[in-house]
């Protein structure tokens, strides 16, 4: 049987069992998995149904694996458009309203043409109809209102966000350890 790369993932967490990234969630595929496996640098932690077979060995595929040395997260994000549309939570900054990413522009709170420049603290995500509506005018003169002041974010605040916005898919294995630090309900 051939296994497409695509084709069960593995959830990967790092040493302290939080995954490596919620947006995109840190997955590997199947066969970078299986050489972390045999390289013993992960812990399997969940499985697959689905095995792998050779002449003289059988796996089940893992479905969650944690590294076995911790790797630091950095502290600083870098400054993409991608960032600036999690920090600003895929929402125009302006009507508010929430839009797929490829609806979404990024607008300069000071325009370029009066000098703003092209950083953290000057960039907000825009729906086109906001940012065609503002141009080059301030956000004062456009009579706009900003939802909140941009700046550059953590990774920590955008790996919170990013838990905000789950994958279309998510095995059933992974979802202990997606949210295992949110809050449980409990009885009293």
């Amino acid at each position: 049987m051939h296994l497409s790369p695509n084709v069960c993932p593995a959830l990967v967490l790092n040493a302290d069992f939080r995954p490596l990234s919620y947006f995109p969630l840190s997955l590997w595929s199947w066969q970078d998995t299986l050489k972390a496996v045999f390289l013993d640098r992960v812990n399997v932690l969940s499985e697959y149904d689905r095995e792998v077979h050779s002449p003289s060995f059988t796996m089940k595929l893992p479905s969650v694996i944690s590294l076995k040395e911790y790797v630091p997260l950095k502290s600083s994000p870098a400054f993409t458009r991608f960032n600036v549309f999690l920090r600003d939570q895929f929402s125009c900054q302006y009507c508010n309203d929430r839009l797929p990413t490829n609806e979404l522009t990024f607008d300069h709170v000071i325009p370029r043409s009066r000098g703003g420049r092209t950083n953290w603290e000057n960039i907000v995500t825009a729906c086109s109809t906001c940012n065609l509506f503002k141009g080059s005018r301030s956000v004062r003169e456009a009579g706009l209102r900003l939802r909140r002041t941009p700046g550059q974010p953590t990774m920590h605040e955008l790996q919170h966000t990013g838990r905000r916005f789950p994958p279309n898919y998510l095995h059933e294995s992974w979802r202990d350890f997606l949210y295992w630090d949110t809050e449980l309900d409990y009885d009293f």
